[in-house]
């Protein structure tokens, strides 16, 4: 998008959108040269041009908070289903002529002067989708999970460290990481609050989801992603992430192995997902960490998104739209967070603005979110084969989800 006001033609010759996107809006000139009112309209005017990478109902929710931001604007969008598309594409106002389908509809997006995409489409795709988007030159917003396998993980590693080589932000959007209760929390156990960890439990329990299509056909398969595990690393990967993101992160290190079970028993009329699963996850120091999910009705009983480690001097609780704190020698009250799952979005959506207006690459969410996503994974073998799983048979792991994509228009 051009400046939606224009400056003067010498300015327009010597510092450009470009330059401030990479992060030299600020440092081109000097408030001396320019002056402070000149300069704060070319940063305001200048609007990052987003391109959305999935059309669905994330999609749709993400785009409301970067609109009402202020510093976006939604300029082309790509889906597999030309409905869901036209759907975004009518409520932003993007043109007929930038909206793109089928599997291949991503690269038309890439091509088209978009500064940043916002990835959220199926798991499955999200290697590739970040991937191509980092080579094309593109800023990256990109949703949990970030892969639905072992190799997934590996690229997008690399991809974040490419954006960084090339100056470009790429941020991973977990609501948790981003909310001050958490982090300060976190903060306090790293610094010794809990005193010697003894160990921990987590658990992500959560009525069923709804059904997006009749199932039967390829493209019903595809509406209902959330149920199947090739194209969503199953409810332990595309879900749960959250609450063993919260674990890995307060443990601070790689695990040592994992064994657990887990299954199909209720919810069985959609996809081939489980519906539940139960962990034990070994970390160095004979630290264990308990985890269970649900994903189906559990005839009212109380479900809920929790943490609580326990240690020598305190214990840290957390639950995602509920209380976190840190009781024991080191006190903290902290707060409840039942506007998390807004707010996570609001704080990242204005984080990747400032860091690519201030040239920020450094993309510390990655290698974190990486780990979490390799834990998932690692939980997920473990569950499936009924046995002790370690960190180095998963992180060399070489095996690859097939997504089953045969019968979808290319």
């Amino acid at each position: 998008m051009a400046l939606k006001q224009q400056i003067t033609a010498e300015i327009s010759k010597t510092i450009n959108r470009r330059d401030f996107l990479a992060g030299a809006g600020g440092a081109a000139f000097s408030l001396s040269v320019l002056g402070e009112g000149v300069l704060a309209s070319t940063k305001a005017n200048s609007k990052i041009r987003l391109g959305m990478i999935g059309c669905g109902g994330r999609a749709n929710y993400l785009g409301n908070l970067f609109v009402k931001h202020g510093g976006y604007e939604i300029t082309a969008a790509a889906d597999y289903f030309e409905d869901k598309a036209d759907t975004l594409g009518d409520k932003y106002s993007v043109p007929k002529s930038k909206r793109f389908t089928k599997l291949s509809g991503y690269k038309h997006l890439l091509e088209q002067d978009v500064d940043a995409v916002v990835i959220t489409s199926p798991p499955f795709f999200h290697p590739e989708h970040a991937k191509a988007a980092v080579e094309a030159g593109k800023h990256v917003y990109i949703a949990k999970p970030v892969a639905v396998d072992v190799p997934g993980c590996q690229t997008i590693k690399k991809s974040g460290e490419k954006a960084t080589v090339k100056k470009l932000c790429f941020l991973v959007d977990f609501q948790t990481r981003a909310n001050e209760y958490y982090t300060e929390a976190v903060r306090r156990v790293h610094n010794g609050a809990l005193g010697k960890i003894a160990y921990g439990q987590c658990m992500y329990h959560g009525d069923r989801l709804g059904i997006k299509a009749p199932p039967g056909s390829d493209e019903a398969r595809l509406r209902n992603w959330v149920f199947d595990k090739r194209l969503s690393g199953d409810i332990i990967t595309e879900q749960n992430i959250h609450m063993l993101d919260v674990a890995s992160w307060i443990m601070n290190t790689e695990p040592l192995y994992a064994v657990g079970t887990g299954g199909r028993k209720v919810r069985v009329d959609v996809g081939d997902c489980w519906d539940h699963f139960a962990l034990l996850i070994q970390y160095p120091d004979d630290i264990g960490v308990t985890f269970s999910s649900r994903q189906f009705g559990a005839h009212g009983t109380p479900g809920g998104l929790k943490t609580v480690f326990f240690g020598s001097q305190g214990t840290i609780e957390t639950e995602y739209g509920g209380s976190v704190l840190v009781r024991g020698k080191d006190f903290y009250r902290g707060g409840r967070t039942p506007q998390i799952y807004q707010e996570g979005a609001v704080t990242n959506i204005a984080t990747f603005h400032k860091n690519i207006a201030e040239g920020n690459f450094n993309n510390g969410t990655v290698p974190a979110s990486v780990v979490s996503n390799l834990v998932t994974i690692m939980g997920r073998k473990a569950a499936y084969e009924k046995r002790i799983v370690t960190w180095q048979e998963t992180i060399t792991s070489k095996e690859r989800l097939d997504g089953g994509l045969e019968g979808l228009n290319v």
